[in-house]
């Protein structure tokens, strides 16, 4: 039997997850391989990824090597992915979601709550950081890049006093030891796609759909589709302030999301239930525009360095 070529990003946490992939494969019989390619994110790790943009920057080379068949799959996060897939690619697998909240991290301090005016709060997203300023203005929000040892190694040192991280990768690699506190998602939202795996094909090949279609977890596929459905409707990319979570309903699918600005002195949120993913997302994403959002994001936008085609 072929062995299938999995393209992944070399950072801890990407070749955890294509390690992942890799194994679940395995246990089917389908060898494979893992081939690390380096992305443009990869190379400018030393920058805040707000004043760069992130069009496609932890994904571009890893689809270039896809489309010239050096590899036969590709593994992602799925939150890296665009809204739109180009059309030579399609995501075969969505597999089963980690938990998608993001968590707060911290040696001496049980919750954002208890963190001492004008504390440094370190992150890497907009998102976040709106959402901490909303909650706590007085805080020094600082950028903060690197794979999740070094981010907390400089937590321990005592750069910052807290870190705020998704707590998908924390739990995948058994990092959890200085989670002191899970946010709901009413406190804060999450990004659209996080703790969720995109694998990636060409296009029409229908032996590695067929290989992979095991993978594909219909909740994590329902779930995730609502909220890059809202993104799509938003015209948003990965790091711009926007929140989104969709979770399985009795009635169907409930789905919770937030815009706002980087400071967080102005923060929109809306919920809504639904049983259709993307008309679910294009519905709460249409009720923020005409709240308000539209204008924050045109701020936020104009704010923002140009990124290189391609979120």
């Amino acid at each position: 039997m072929a062995r299938v070529r999995i393209g992944s990003r070399g950072s801890q946490l990407a070749l955890w997850q294509a390690n992942h992939v890799k194994r679940l494969l395995e246990a089917r019989g389908h060898p494979a391989d893992i081939e690390i390619i380096t992305t443009t994110g990869d190379k400018i790790a030393g920058v805040a990824l707000a004043k760069v943009g992130t069009k496609g920057m932890f994904i571009k080379e890893i689809e270039e090597a896809l489309k010239e068949g050096r590899i036969d799959v590709a593994v992602h996060s799925l939150k890296d992915l665009p809204t739109e897939i180009a059309p030579d690619f399609e995501i075969a697998a969505i597999p089963k979601r980690e938990d998608p909240r993001d968590a707060f991290c911290s040696v001496h301090y049980g919750s954002v709550d208890e963190l001492a005016r004008g504390a440094r709060v370190g992150t890497s997203s907009l998102r976040r950081q709106a959402q901490i300023q909303s909650l706590r203005p007085d805080l020094q929000i600082h950028a903060l890049r690197g794979n999740v040892d070094s981010r907390l190694r400089k937590l321990e040192r005592g750069e910052y006093e807290a870190v705020v991280l998704a707590a998908a990768g924390l739990n995948r690699l058994g990092r959890t030891e200085l989670v002191r506190q899970v946010f709901a998602a009413d406190v804060m939202c999450p990004a659209a796609g996080q703790g969720a795996l995109a694998v990636e094909i060409r296009a029409g090949d229908t032996v590695r759909r067929e290989i992979l279609g095991f993978l594909d977890d219909t909740s994590a596929r329902a779930t995730t589709e609502c909220e890059r459905a809202l993104l799509r409707k938003l015209g948003g990319g990965c790091q711009v302030p926007i929140g989104a979570l969709a979770e399985i309903r009795d009635a169907g699918l409930r789905l919770q999301a937030i815009v706002a600005n980087p400071n967080g002195s102005k923060l929109l949120r809306e919920s809504r239930d639904g049983s259709d993913p993307l008309e679910l997302g294009e519905a709460v994403g249409a009720l923020l525009l005409a709240q308000g959002g539209a204008a924050i994001l045109h701020e936020v936008y104009r704010q923002q360095v140009p990124a290189a085609q391609q979120p």
